[in-house]
């Protein structure tokens, strides 16, 4: 018996074909934790209402004669804060978001007795950490955002 196929039923075979190829990759993306799909931040619509106001602080920032630096050696990595300010009255958060893992994000109270404060390279991993000082002086907001390969 000879099977006899024409141009539609190829059609319709292709069809199905593609469709299920398409399937097996939604199937994997849905099942297989490897595939994690998760968002960069847990509060994102909380985030871009505060959006301008973050604009603000890197504008207040950039004015600065001198802005916040970092510094790496060999026991971790210095944030040296401008020595215009009283590192007495700095107050504030600096974030370590880690794009390829939010398990190894690291977030710090700014506590300082002098201009710069330390961050243990026991505590960090090699790698790219997206860097977030928002801190405040006499009741003004400044913040920095830099990338940083550890």
């Amino acid at each position: 018996m000879k099977l006899k196929i024409n141009w539609g039923t190829g059609i319709v075979i292709a069809m199905v074909l593609f469709m299920i190829f398409i399937l097996q990759f939604v199937y994997r993306i849905s099942v297989y934790d490897k595939y994690d799909h998760h968002l960069v931040a847990d509060d994102y619509y909380k985030d871009e209402l505060n959006y301008q106001e973050q604009i603000d602080k890197e504008e207040s920032a950039n004015k600065l004669i001198e802005n916040v630096k970092i510094i790496k050696t060999d026991l971790g990595l210095n944030i040296v804060f401008p020595k215009e300010f009283e590192s007495g009255k700095i107050s504030g958060e600096i974030k370590f978001l880690r794009p390829s893992n939010i398990k190894l994000d690291l977030k710090k109270k700014i506590e300082l007795l002098t201009n710069t404060f330390f961050i243990s390279s026991k505590e960090l991993v090699s790698g790219k950490y997206n860097i977030i000082v928002d801190w405040q002086y006499d009741a003004k907001g400044y913040m920095y955002k830099t990338a940083y390969f550890y």
